[in-house]
């Protein structure tokens, strides 16, 4: 594994675990009444905590892009999944959340040696390399068209169900679309690096990157404003690694280790990724957002963002 790729992609884990941390505390006292509604980002603009979470993600995804560039997705995604860490660790010392300052515990130590083992045990296990790619359109729209799709079901699911399920249902659905985005982002670099901007620009994927991140934007910004972090963020920080190496297996050549052996360590990896994730976000010590005084007798009722 490369250690420029390595360095990249944990520094772009550091800024999104603090951007989501910054959107979270923002976005958690907007007007219900913006719902999944694109007026919801349009109120989050004046608000300068959310600019700032949006510009640490922003670093984050260029950070990501390029270790994207120089690394396989079935390497770079489980490393971005740490932002979980990082987001825990903002929430624990930042003064405004000094409140959900507890020790760690068993569950909290638990959670990092099942995210921290899992991902080394993928990695080891899998020794993700770069292969050809795969020509078939058919396939490559077969794999982006079944995320999509799933990510639409979540979506609906989540305009029709409680409050306490919509969270986790948008969270899952943005995380797909943002492991599509990293895939994506993948193609469009290899796009340019062939043909420059005419041979990346006449293609679909370029494009493609910009609906996921606007939408995905959309949905964390939805979940984050109905729940505190310990509901959203762990399926966001789940989906999205799955769904990029999916990506990367199907349509862009990335090869793993597929003896027996091999594929029981990769699975057990992931699956250990998951728990350690869905551990550490439940934890108390995440933050929980500002809570805005009459927000849950009045849940349709418009106020002012509070920008401070």
């Amino acid at each position: 594994m490369s250690v420029l790729v390595l360095v990249l992609s944990v520094s772009a884990a550091v800024c999104l675990g603090v951007g989501f941390v910054l959107q979270q505390n923002a976005a958690r006292q907007a007007p219900l009444s913006d719902f999944l509604s694109p007026r919801l980002l349009l109120d989050l603009m004046r608000v300068p905590r959310w600019l700032g979470g949006i510009g640490c993600m922003i670093v984050g995804m260029v950070l990501g892009a390029v270790a994207l560039s120089r690394g396989e997705v079935s390497l770079v995604e489980p490393l971005l999944a740490t932002n979980l860490l990082f987001a825990l660790v903002m929430s624990r010392h930042w003064p405004r959340t000094a409140q959900a300052r507890r020790p760690l515990g068993r569950q909290g130590w638990s959670g990092l040696a099942l995210l921290a083992g899992g991902v080394t045990a993928f990695i080891v296990a899998g020794r993700p390399s770069g292969g050809q790619a795969v020509a078939d359109p058919v396939r490559h729209w077969a794999i982006v068209g079944s995320m999509a799709g799933l990510a639409l079901l979540l979506t609906t699911a989540a305009k029709r169900s409680r409050m306490s399920a919509a969270p986790v249902l948008l969270a899952l659905a943005a995380g797909l679309l943002y492991g599509m985005q990293d895939a994506l982002t993948r193609v469009s670099g290899q796009r340019f690096g062939h043909g420059g901007p005419t041979e990346l620009f006449t293609g679909w994927q370029p494009y493609a990157v910009v609906v996921c991140g606007v939408t995905g934007l959309l949905l964390v910004q939805s979940a984050f404003e109905t729940a505190s972090l310990r509901m959203s963020l762990p399926a966001l920080t789940a989906a999205e690694p799955l769904a990029g190496i999916t990506c990367g297996v199907g349509f862009l050549g990335d090869r793993l280790r597929t003896d027996v052996g091999a594929l029981a360590w990769e699975a057990a990896g992931l699956a250990a990724i998951v728990v350690g994730i869905v551990l550490l976000g439940a934890h108390p010590a995440m933050p929980c957002g500002a809570v805005v005084p009459g927000r849950e007798t009045e849940p349709g009722h418009d106020r002012d963002l509070q920008a401070y």
